[in-house]
């Protein structure tokens, strides 16, 4: 980390949010590199653990909502996990537009194997934090995410084109 403080408790109080930005980027690698041991992208990672958290099978609609990923990019890797025969789409009950994802028995293994246990280390890890750590991350989290969608909302920024 170039030209960057570290704060440690009795440090003078931060003002720069690098460190932060670091630690997002040093989870998102994290992730990244276990989506990657798993045979597959990032995003693909993400569709099979909404799908796994939702018991097995969640709509499409759902699944572009809850990520930033783009449309396109969701189309991409829901295609992919379609190919590699570890969901199917069929369409909702009484629709012929909307689509669910749903786990074959493949992807029920694949998900037993990779997401679930995977899931189960990202709560020993967070509950490895004393209780009343868990509470304050969190509320922090909340608060410093509202923040930054405020700041961003009042910045007015300019283009060159």
């Amino acid at each position: 980390m170039e030209d960057e403080t570290i704060t440690r408790p009795g440090d003078a109080v931060p003002t720069d949010p690098r460190e932060l930005d670091y630690l997002y980027k040093e989870a998102d690698r994290i992730y990244y590199g276990f989506a990657r041991r798993c045979g597959l992208s990032t995003c693909a990672y993400w569709m099979m653990y909404d799908i796994e958290r939702a018991g097995g099978a969640m709509a499409l609609r759902s699944l572009t909502d809850s990520w930033a990923f783009s449309k396109q990019t969701i189309n991409s890797a829901i295609k992919s996990l379609e190919a590699k025969g570890l969901i199917e789409l069929t369409f909702e009950e009484g629709s012929r537009k909307n689509k669910v994802a749903s786990f074959t028995g493949e992807g029920q293994a694949f998900a037993a194997r990779y997401i679930a246990p995977a899931q189960q280390a990202e709560r020993r890890a967070f509950c490895a934090l004393p209780a009343q750590d868990r509470i304050a991350l969190l509320a922090l989290a909340r608060e410093y995410t509202q923040a930054l969608a405020e700041e961003f909302e009042r910045t007015e920024f300019t283009t060159d084109a």
